[in-house]
């Protein structure tokens, strides 16, 4: 029976450690953080999932409730292999997709219905990804399901198929260094301690929790980003990769990295429930406005849903001055915010006119925040109805940076404004790795014994990527990486 070691345990190791076991191996996962830390950045997400279905029928199998009434009047449309691909090329910056995404995209499908094999189930994003429309419930973005429970539900139900197939996980284990034989990784080391193995899988996340390697591939702004997720993703993975002559791949100076709250802690507040830290998000930034120091506009945020921007919206927001912008919102959309701003610790002011909330905008020029919000309204479009549900093309007109959908006047009291910074959740560049997941050298040679998955795959994304094909990734992936490391 081969022996194979799984360094990490968030969604990605989990994917691993359960192929490997269906393989035969024995698999001893290797986790950095206690109990309550463990799952690497999976728990901090919303447990959505992005993959490339043909229609409804599709999906039902996957759902904990098949039986919900509101599905006979739901619409999840369809969102095929080349949609996912052509939302993927949209953030490749002129590149062409890449071997990586094009796995990414052929087995979504295949991987979320394997975790469904092993106990994992979904539910339909009511709150997130659908409006109602003429007494229809629309998704919208090719995003419809998400694990049950979330982050969170992933973890535990991928935990529980993990440990029911013989896996065993032991925490407070970080991996310190790798076993070797010549050129063979023969297991690994966490301080003295030795655990020799046939395979070792790399499945322990990006560096987005180290503020060394952070600011030397993305700059000084990046000092003071909030970090969204584990502190527990310093690194550690690509250094150990790198002494054995691994390949750098991907875009190193790329990050998902999303607007949130101000004044949060950093690592996403670590005095709450993990299920409850993706609160700080603040993503609706698509029914209003943000403003920076200097009072201006800095992004379009209407010019597509949110899913294809609030990965790139919070880098934005990061290097504007001073690091932070105010979300303005007035009350006709209230009811359409997402729950995060309803949040306990969810922090904002409230006026009853432009004047007065421009002047408790902390360290915003308050008369160019008004002749902004002034410019805007006379702006917007009165012609075109407004509509969540599409692309509406409800924007303005003559500003010098528009508004392309979903453009309202400021024109309902009560005003709000809540203060917002970037908070990074994972990065981009990583190791390449073939078809069984096995790491590789410069020159195109296999590390043997070596295998990776989950953030440390480089190649899947680049300038930034359609909302929830994070966890699917670590799935696609670290399903590979597992089969690969028992072969």
């Amino acid at each position: 029976m081969k022996k194979v070691v799984v360094v990490g345990s968030g969604n990605a190791a989990m994917a691993a450690g359960i192929a490997a076991l269906e393989k035969g191996a024995q698999v001893l996962m290797l986790e950095k953080a206690g109990p309550e830390l463990s799952g690497g950045n999976t728990k901090y997400t919303a447990g959505a999932m992005r993959f490339a279905y043909d229609g409804s029928e599709e999906l039902i199998p996957l759902l904990s409730d098949p039986d919900d009434d509101r599905l006979p009047r739901t619409d999840f449309g369809s969102y095929t292999k080349q949609k996912f691909s052509d939302d993927l090329l949209g953030f490749n910056e002129g590149l062409p997709l890449s071997r990586e995404q094009g796995i990414l995209v052929g087995e979504s499908y295949k991987a979320v219905r394997w975790l469904a094999s092993k106990g994992v189930t979904y539910e339909p994003i009511w709150s997130r990804q659908s409006f109602e429309k003429d007494g229809k419930i629309i998704f919208w973005g090719g995003l419809t399901l998400a694990s049950n429970n979330e982050g969170v539900g992933l973890f535990d139900m991928e935990l529980a198929a993990f440990e029911k197939l013989g896996g065993k996980i032991r925490y407070e284990a970080g991996v310190t260094g790798l076993m070797t034989e010549g050129d063979r990784v023969t297991g690994v080391r966490v301080g003295d301690e030795e655990f020799a193995a046939d395979s070792v899988v790399l499945a322990c996340g990006g560096f987005e929790a180290s503020d060394e390697m952070r600011v030397a591939e993305f700059g000084p702004d990046w000092a003071v980003a909030k970090v969204r997720g584990t502190p527990m993703n310093t690194g550690d993975g690509l250094k150990m990769a790198y002494g054995m002559g691994a390949k750098a791949h991907g875009r190193y100076n790329g990050c998902h990295a999303t607007p949130m709250d101000l004044h949060m802690k950093n690592y996403g507040n670590l005095d709450i429930p993990p299920g409850e830290r993706k609160n700080y998000r603040k993503i609706c930034y698509f029914l209003g406005v943000m403003l920076n120091a200097n009072g201006d506009r800095f992004v379009d945020e209407g010019i597509n849903f949110r899913n294809y921007t609030y990965a790139q919206f919070g880098r934005a927001v990061l290097e504007q001055p001073q690091h932070f912008a105010w979300q303005i919102f007035d009350d006709k959309v209230m009811d359409l915010l997402y729950g995060e701003y309803r949040f306990r610790d969810a922090s904002y002011v409230e006026a009853e006119t432009l004047e007065e909330l421009v002047t408790k905008l902390e360290g915003v020029d308050a008369d160019a925040a008004l002749a902004t919000l002034n410019a805007y309204n006379e702006a917007v479009m009165d012609d075109v109805d407004f509509d969540p549900t599409s692309l509406d093309g409800k924007g303005t007109e003559g500003l010098e940076l528009a508004k392309s959908n979903w453009a309202q006047r400021f024109d309902t009291a009560p005003f709000r404004a809540y203060p917002v910074t970037g908070g990074i959740t994972f990065t981009y560049g990583g190791l390449e790795v073939d078809d069984a997941g096995a790491v590789l050298r410069e020159d195109g040679s296999a590390i043997d014994g070596l295998h990776a998955c989950g953030e440390l795959v480089g190649g899947v994304f680049y300038g930034g990527y359609p909302g929830g094909s994070g966890l699917t990734s670590g799935a696609v992936f670290g399903r590979r990486a597992g089969y690969g490391a028992a072969d």
